[in-house]
């Protein structure tokens, strides 16, 4: 059974960074595409990043390209979410996902896997 479990999440200043991890069992990142997503109270699931297993293919949505960076550590069977320059309006929950076929992909329902989510407080 695979298991997603995020960490990382807290409360920084306006302008600030967090690095959000995402922990892996139960599998490998081989043919594994993994992705984060963000999602606030009433409103809908947000694609964030996402990441081929080896992270050898990347895609970020527009709002978070050149400050957010996805990366794995196969070894620490690990990936992370590197949040810089962060703003107030990304205040929400953060989740990790993954699901087979290895081509990342902004789409939630490529991802059958997910992790219970962890929050990111930006404040002013």
């Amino acid at each position: 059974q695979v298991q997603l479990v995020e960490s990382g999440g807290g409360l920084v200043q306006a302008g600030g960074s967090l690095r959000l991890s995402c922990a892996v069992s139960g599998r490998t990142f081989s043919n594994y595409a993994m992705a984060w997503f963000r999602q606030a109270p009433g409103k809908e699931r947000e694609f964030v990043a996402a990441s081929s297993g080896n992270s050898a293919n990347t895609l970020y949505a527009n709002s978070v390209k050149g400050r957010f960076t996805i990366a794995s550590d196969d070894a620490k069977h690990t990936m992370y979410l590197q949040m810089n320059r962060l703003n107030v309006e990304e205040t929400t929950v953060y989740y990790c996902a993954g699901g087979p076929g290895g081509c990342p992909s902004s789409r939630a329902v490529q991802y059958p896997d997910w992790g219970q989510g962890t929050q990111v407080t930006v404040s002013s």
